[in-house]
């Protein structure tokens, strides 16, 4: 249904929440180019990378149990390869305890609870309980990774610091969440719509944070003043928390019916 040309405009938000998603994907490009170029992950963190592949892969098997969703397949494919590639340079770069808890949480999680979910619902359902089973269980995991952005705004209202959250980022996946919830409400599928309007919530949040505070002075932590040292970029509020507490989370927060779908 989500490729037919009978539904216009399932096609038009499906087709034009790709492209969002996409551009989404893409978004740590930037941190991984500096990983390639230090050689090192230099405290950068593997978790986001791993749950949006782990997303991904989700939502690509609810789409094939469903199918006809094309268009879900399509992005999340395109997630897959792209977030892989993120974590296997992560595990590359990073150094031998970061390496192997990124092995641990890949293993644990994209190999032994997705195929826990496969086995499950593959085993135990059948027909439209097997969807609906897999729905509820994309629902709730796509849930457990909007609430994700609440610590990013409660270090944005605790620092009054916009650096935490970059306004593009939220911008971006503000506007994914309202073409993927349109597309799931024009293909009447709510496993797809419901997750979205949580991450369109926090996306006007964001913003409006974002619009707050963007011209606010921050604050200085108690630590630096007691030692009469100003934080500087890079310092209180680095350009390393940007990338890693704020695009890969809400990015994988991502792959997208809950992130990108």
């Amino acid at each position: 249904m989500g490729f037919s040309l009978q539904h216009p405009w399932a096609f038009a938000f499906g087709l034009l929440g790709n492209v969002i998603s996409f551009m989404t994907f893409l978004a740590p490009i930037p941190t991984f180019y500096r990983i390639y170029k230090s050689k090192s992950t230099e405290g950068f963190q593997s978790v986001p990378y791993v749950v949006a592949l782990f997303s991904a892969m989700l939502w690509i098997f609810y789409a094939l149990i469903k199918s006809n969703e094309m268009l879900l397949i399509t992005i999340n494919v395109a997630g897959c390869v792209i977030e892989s590639i993120y974590v296997v340079m992560y595990f590359v770069y990073a150094d031998k305890k970061a390496r192997w808890f990124t092995a641990k949480i890949f293993l644990g999680l994209n190999v032994g609870f997705f195929g826990a979910i496969m086995l499950f619902t593959l085993l135990l359902f059948k027909g439209d309980k097997r969807v609906v089973t897999l729905g509820w269980i994309c629902v709730g995991f796509s849930v457990s990774v909007f609430v994700a952005p609440l610590s990013i705004i409660r270090r944005v209202i605790q620092t009054r610091s916009v650096e935490y959250m970059p306004f593009n980022l939220s911008l971006s996946l503000t506007l994914s969440a309202v073409v993927w919830f349109l597309y799931g409400l024009l293909i009447k599928d709510k496993y797809v719509a419901l997750p979205n309007v949580l991450g369109f919530t926090f996306g006007v949040v964001q913003m409006g944070l974002y619009m707050f505070y963007m011209n606010k002075t921050p604050l200085v932590p108690e630590g630096k003043i007691a030692a009469g040292k100003l934080p500087v970029t890079g310092e209180a509020v680095t350009e390393m928390a940007v990338p890693r507490s704020c695009k890969a989370e809400a990015m994988s927060h991502h792959s997208p019916a809950v992130n990108m779908v």
